[in-house]
């Protein structure tokens, strides 16, 4: 006989309705919002597919794709703010693997596989005050999930820049001059290597670090997040 008291029901992270061997029900999973028209290189959200937006025309970025699978939007972006802020971590390992899985089709139609995983680094006040750097925490789950090795200590960050969340692109680039430099360990020339992080907002983290690996000869950079944020009014 099953002894009932045995078995745990699991339930939707989301809307707690009874769902079994996911985290996620069917209904919210479909109701993610999922990036599907999205710049070629920097994956702003676009109209339609294939296209490069203004900007990345007029001044192209030092990184070469951004790899990501969900706009910044509801529920999403309140699971990354519960995630990064509140230490819900089930909600990042949960963000983590949708992410994986989305890289391993990505993968399949033809994006290259990078030779490293690179997190990106956290200021030190923040980490201290956080308790965790989640760009870490999500590049261990992919690197798990992808089986590409993490090189955490490649990047450091040298300068404690102010919260960049309200800022706009020009001050986050004057933000983030001498900010980042490469461990005396780092192995940089002729390989591709993907950064790590949550939310791609201006891109100005991602560009400094990938201008300051290419400048070290990487041959590609590209970046993997969750979550792309539309132009303001977007």
């Amino acid at each position: 006989m099953v002894n009932n008291w045995s078995i745990i029901e699991q339930h939707c992270l989301l809307c707690d309705e009874p769902c079994e061997g996911h985290p996620l029900c069917g209904a919210c999973e479909a109701e993610l919002p999922w990036l599907d028209g999205q710049c070629s290189i920097c994956a702003l959200p676009l109209p339609t597919r294939d296209l490069v937006c203004g900007e990345c025309l007029k001044r192209p970025p030092s990184y070469d794709h951004v790899e990501v699978p969900w706009r910044f939007a509801f529920p999403v972006d309140a699971l990354i703010t519960r995630f990064k802020h509140q230490a819900r971590w089930p909600f990042g390992r949960l963000l983590g693997e949708r992410l994986a899985h989305h890289l391993e089709h990505a993968f399949a139609d033809g994006l290259p596989r990078p030779d490293a995983l690179l997190p990106v680094p956290l200021a030190r006040r923040r980490l201290r005050q956080r308790g965790f750097n989640q760009a870490r925490m999500l590049a261990d789950w992919l690197g798990r999930g992808l089986a590409i090795p993490v090189e955490a200590a490649t990047l450091q960050r040298l300068v404690d820049t102010p919260p960049q969340q309200q800022l706009d692109a020009a001050t986050r680039r004057r933000n983030l001059r001498q900010a980042f430099a490469l461990s005396a360990t780092a192995r940089v020339e002729d390989r591709h290597l993907a950064l790590v992080d949550d939310v791609l907002t201006t891109g100005a983290t991602a560009e400094a670090l990938a201008r300051l690996l290419k400048r070290a000869g990487a041959a590609r950079v590209d970046v993997y997040c969750l979550a792309r944020t539309p132009k303001p009014g977007g």
